[in-house]
């Protein structure tokens, strides 16, 4: 195993790395709500993409 380490001390790494990552991303998501407005976000930016893009045909012709 990677750094001579025996399966079961990675495996038991593996695990608990995992398990703070699922925790962490879950306490973001329940403090933060960073998905509440996402349909805003995604509106926003396609009206500015539109706008951009006419804006950029508009200079060529």
């Amino acid at each position: 195993m990677p750094a001579g380490v025996t399966w079961g001390t990675y495996l038991k790494f593996m695990t608990a790395a995992m398990l703070s990552m699922f925790a962490g991303a879950q306490t973001v998501h329940v403090f933060f709500k960073p998905l509440d407005d996402m349909a805003e976000w995604v509106e926003r930016e396609k009206v500015r993409l539109r706008q951009e893009e006419s804006a950029t045909s508009s200079e060529k012709t």
